[in-house]
């Protein structure tokens, strides 16, 4: 169980963090997960969600390293409003897959492509057979649960996969990347020492890679 970097890109630019600049109405904004935290202030979230091809350039990492063709099936955890399969499915056509959210307003703003496979459901309760799913992804998508719900979760990952899974997760090495890494969140919930998540995955026998987002990770520095 290797920790493993996609490449998904964070951008090089330091991103400058004040103690303070994200508030608690910030975080109540955002926690709505409605229209302000993905099309509203930025403050509140992305300031934007939109389409802008992204994972078209990260793909062929993942299709190369979890062996992905025509006949897949794929599921995509925390899919949000589906760039990631709307993208796969152009590079793989024919490929099968399921998106799914735990909260409404992206599926309703989803990518018309794939908008009819995605569902709505607790990533801690799939609605899906054991060993449905060749691979399962799981980007930013597990950190804004409790600890409970992300060790239900890994072992839902578990069970619907067939063990070739991608997740990340919000984690530091130091007190100065947990205090900065907390300080930039707005919905991280569960936030672990590295040495932490290795036990969590060893109490859920998740198996699958990981990639440990953190402060250095995300370029977080002090203003």
């Amino acid at each position: 169980m290797p920790e493993f970097d996609i490449g998904y890109p964070h951008g090089n630019s330091p991103r400058r963090v004040a103690p303070g600049s994200r508030t608690i109405t910030n975080r109540m904004a955002a926690f709505r997960l409605d229209h302000e935290y993905y099309d509203g202030d930025r403050n509140n979230g992305y300031g934007g969600f939109r389409y802008d091809g992204r994972w078209l350039k990260i793909l062929p990492t993942v299709i190369e390293r979890y062996q992905l063709n025509a006949g897949s099936s794929v599921l995509d955890l925390g899919c949000k409003k589906g760039f990631f399969l709307h993208d796969l499915k152009e590079l793989l056509p024919g490929v099968r897959f399921k998106g799914v959210e735990n909260h409404q307003y992206p599926l309703d703003h989803a990518v018309a492509s794939v908008r009819e496979d995605l569902v709505l459901a607790p990533y801690q309760e799939l609605p899906f057979r054991d060993h449905e799913f060749d691979f399962v992804m799981g980007f930013a998508a597990i950190y804004m649960l409790n600890l409970r719900d992300v060790m239900a979760c890994l072992r839902e990952i578990q069970r619907v996969g067939k063990g070739r899974s991608y997740i990340s997760v919000g984690a530091y090495r130091t007190d100065e990347e947990r205090n900065l890494f907390l300080d930039w969140t707005l919905l991280g919930t569960t936030v672990l020492h590295v040495d932490e998540w290795l036990q969590v995955f060893q109490e859920t026998g998740y198996t699958g890679d990981y990639f440990c987002t953190t402060a250095s990770a995300l370029h977080l520095t002090r203003c």
